[in-house]
């Protein structure tokens, strides 16, 4: 019998990493000016716990996330906890409860960390950054015109030129599907053959006696791509009221927002109703070119039981991965018995000091050990040799 070789102390479970040196910092630095552009357009920061009690947490909005989220006891109170895996929610309480008295249209941001219980294919991490605005107490096409233009602000505060916004209305198809009157089942299997963009199992499902629907569909599915386009689509189809006015609305908000910002990228999917359950409005997902992964996502839905509101989450990471590589800021190497004031001079204009804690016999080494591209001498900085 051998003994099992103790575990490896760097192992994490799946789903979960370190982030080490320099990229923890361009992180940090990166969340800092996505939340420093949304205060420049005057959304407050809250910071809610980590933890809530799971019933209030999973309230209302928040039982759309309840299967990706972690439960545990309270040593404590004795009651079950919850550890959130999305942080809208949270906001959303704070506005109908904390804030409730605060005047409208409340504008709120926030930045943390959040875990789930699994990750996906394109996403494996079940630790994820967010970083968002919620626009809270106000339904107008302006004010989801408005999350877009503050997201594109921010998202070009840490370099990023080239990206898309995607509207859709993941109302849209539910009302379509129902104003047609259809069977459960068949309407189970059409949102299936949407959701997979499969024209040919969408007739398939509806058959000849429904071929003027899966007609409308078909064109829906289509059109897919640059807004005015399927816009054009959206106008041309014949809706039932529900969905007219839902058109209507994802119109109105790409005309607000192309009033402001006429070369942002819109595309448009009108069929696309994939998204968090509590959405029920224009929603958007924010997509950097050549890359699957969303960079953010987002949309109207109900604050509490009744109040208008709408938001964008960025994932900070999928952000970083899109943007121009940044580099940290520069690292000096302040042998021991240099001027305390002159490594200060130096801090103030963005270096890092590494400060010797005790005389070394020789500098220049010392530096580029402790990875200093600039040692300071008497006669200002210079660069470290490399070997």
């Amino acid at each position: 019998m051998t003994d099992d070789p103790p575990p490896n102390p760097a192992l994490l479970p799946s789903g979960l990493r370190d982030l080490l040196p320099p990229e923890a910092e361009i992180e940090a630095a990166s969340v800092e000016a996505i939340m420093s552009s949304f205060a420049a357009h005057g959304y407050q920061r809250v910071k809610p716990p980590l933890l809530e009690f799971e019933d209030s947490l999973l309230a209302g909005a928040g039982g759309a996330v309840a299967e990706d989220t972690f439960r545990l006891l309270d040593p404590d109170s004795h009651r079950m906890l919850a550890l959130r895996s999305d942080t809208t929610p949270q906001v959303a309480r704070i506005a109908t409860t904390r804030l409730a008295a605060a005047p409208r249209p409340l504008r709120l941001s926030y930045a943390g960390q959040c875990l789930r219980t699994r990750g996906s294919q394109l996403a494996p991490d079940r630790q994820v950054a967010q970083s968002g605005i919620e626009l809270v107490g106000v339904d107008s096409p302006a004010a989801d015109a408005e999350i877009v233009l503050v997201v594109a602000d921010a998202l070009a505060a840490v370099g990023l030129t080239r990206f898309s916004f995607d509207l859709t209305l993941p109302p849209l198809v539910p009302a379509v599907l129902a104003a047609a009157g259809l069977d459960e089942a068949t309407r189970r299997g059409l949102a299936r053959a949407l959701d997979r963009k499969d024209a040919a199992a969408v007739r398939a499902h509806l058959g000849a006696d429904g071929a003027a629907l899966a007609r409308m569909l078909i064109e829906l599915l289509l059109a897919a791509g640059p807004a005015d386009r399927a816009l054009a689509a959206l106008d041309a189809a014949d809706l039932p009221d529900a969905a007219r006015r839902l058109a209507r609305r994802l119109q109105e908000t790409v005309a607000a927002i192309h009033a402001r910002a006429p070369g942002l990228k819109l595309t448009v999917d009108p069929i696309e109703f994939r998204g968090y359950l509590y959405h029920t409005g224009v929603c958007v997902t924010v997509y950097a070119p050549g890359r699957q992964e969303e960079l953010g996502r987002g949309g109207r839905y109900l604050c509490g039981e009744s109040e208008p509101a709408t938001g964008v989450t960025l994932f900070p990471d999928a952000v970083l991965r899109a943007a121009p590589r940044q580099t940290p800021r520069p690292r000096v190497f302040v042998p021991f018995d240099m001027d305390p004031e002159a490594a200060a001079d130096l801090r103030r204009q963005g270096y890092a000091t590494v400060v010797a804690l005790e005389p070394a016999t020789a500098p220049m080494a010392e530096a580029r050990r402790l990875e200093c591209a600039q040692i300071l001498t008497e006669h200002g900085l210079s660069t470290v040799a490399t070997e």
